[in-house]
């Protein structure tokens, strides 16, 4: 048992124990009658519904989380890992190919024993509380596209990132971050043409009221929209959404079926305002200049390291193995992870205020705040978290904050 390797239990313990903290914080703010702060917004029956369903999946994340974290202390004190790689390396003593067995044993048996929880979750509880609307078939042929896109993608990835290991030494890192970096890119302009139609059915907005009212405001704006598509999202649940992808001529407003359900035309241009605010105040690109730049520190920090044997050492395998230091170094970075990944949801909540503050300069403040509201209540939201907890998992204010930061601009 070596100094990393304790170090990595200690890690793993101090996040388990957060996060549980915090759940148990945001169950202080449960309450059996409605509080004024959301009067308006749930009635009695709503707000009952809501807290129903924040403690029923309280609880099972509460399951979920503590299998999870007993599965990864049982591979590390078990010598799973070990154990997997001398699987691997008895196919093949390749150091691309062993490492994709590796990975693949590790995620296919992670994602078969999690699934139970994952079935549960989406047929019994959604179903509950009358959200899902996913099939057994349109299920599992997620799993399978699923797992078909990670061998294909991811494995073409980490065959590539080792390669380039191994034919660069220590600068390594500066060539996959270039990589990486143009993948970024890449899967940011044409994910939504490429992957999410192996998922769903993408169809141009239909002409008429709706249509004629968001080109009317891109145009009011200067913002050019040549492509407003609708997406089937019924398919698999009733919660509602709105999403801006693609970069420059790719860039595109993907509107769910269930929104346009929802809501009403001036609300619907009031959420694509808030869309086109985020464009028009550069946050989609800084936000992929922030994610590239935290990937090249992690690539750096990680070749500092990763010839070191003490980092498979610390996951019972006396050799060093370039997936197995991966892993290590995963684990031993996570705290500094955890800290970047609170600072970008500081950043993404100033950035959700500020597309809000767009929509509220050109008259639809109301809208928008009407919009926001019935999402909250139609997906059963909690609009009283705790602070703390907002604070390191929310990319998104509250309700309530956004609310409250609408009103000072009228």
């Amino acid at each position: 048992m070596t100094t990393l390797f304790w170090l990595i239990i200690a890690i793993l313990l101090f996040d388990f124990a957060l996060e549980r903290l915090l759940d148990y914080l945001n169950t202080t703010r449960w309450s059996d009658q409605l509080p004024d702060e959301v009067k308006g917004i749930y009635d009695d029956e709503k707000y009952r519904q809501q807290q129903a369903y924040s403690k029923v999946n309280h609880r099972f994340g509460m399951l979920t989380s503590s299998f999870s974290f007993l599965l990864i202390m049982a591979m590390l004190g078990g010598g799973g890992f070990a154990l997997v790689n001398n699987w691997a390396l008895s196919v093949s003593d390749s150091p691309i190919w062993s490492a994709l067995l590796f990975f693949g044993i590790l995620l296919l048996a992670s994602d078969l024993l999690t699934s139970p929880f994952d079935i549960y979750s989406t047929f019994v509880i959604e179903a509950k509380f009358g959200f899902n609307k996913t099939t057994a078939k349109t299920y599992l042929l997620d799993k399978l596209k699923g797992w078909l896109l990670g061998a294909v993608i991811g494995g073409g990835l980490m065959a590539l990132i080792i390669w380039i290991y191994r034919q660069t030494g220590a600068s390594f890192w500066l060539w996959v971050w270039l990589v990486i970096s143009a993948f970024s890119i890449f899967m940011a302009m044409f994910y939504s043409s490429l992957i999410v139609p192996l998922f769903n059915k993408q169809t141009p907005l239909e002409d008429g009221e709706l249509k004629t009212a968001i080109e009317a405001f891109a145009q009011q704006v200067g913002f050019r929209l040549d492509n407003i598509f609708v997406i089937d999202g019924s398919r698999r649940s009733t919660k509602a959404n709105a999403y801006f992808a693609g970069l420059g001529r790719k860039k595109r407003i993907v509107l769910y079926d269930t929104l346009i359900q929802d809501l009403e035309i001036p609300e619907l241009v009031a959420v694509l305002a808030h869309e086109i605010g985020h464009y028009k105040k550069k946050h989609i690109i800084l936000s992929l200049l922030l994610g590239i730049a935290q990937t090249g520190i992690m690539l750096y920090i990680f070749s500092l390291v990763i010839d070191s044997p003490e980092l498979s050492q610390a996951l019972g395998v006396d050799k060093a193995y370039f997936h197995i230091g991966l892993i290590a170094f995963g684990m031993l970075y996570s705290p500094l992870s955890s800290l970047i990944g609170i600072a970008m949801n500081i950043f993404s909540r100033k950035n959700e205020y500020q597309a809000d503050a767009f929509a509220a300069e050109h008259q639809l403040t109301e809208p928008l705040a009407n919009a926001l509201k019935k999402l909250s209540v139609n997906n059963l939201s909690n609009l009283r978290p705790h602070p703390a907890y907002v604070f390191v998992h929310y990319s998104h204010p509250t309700l309530l904050q956004r609310l409250n930061a609408l009103k000072k601009r009228q």
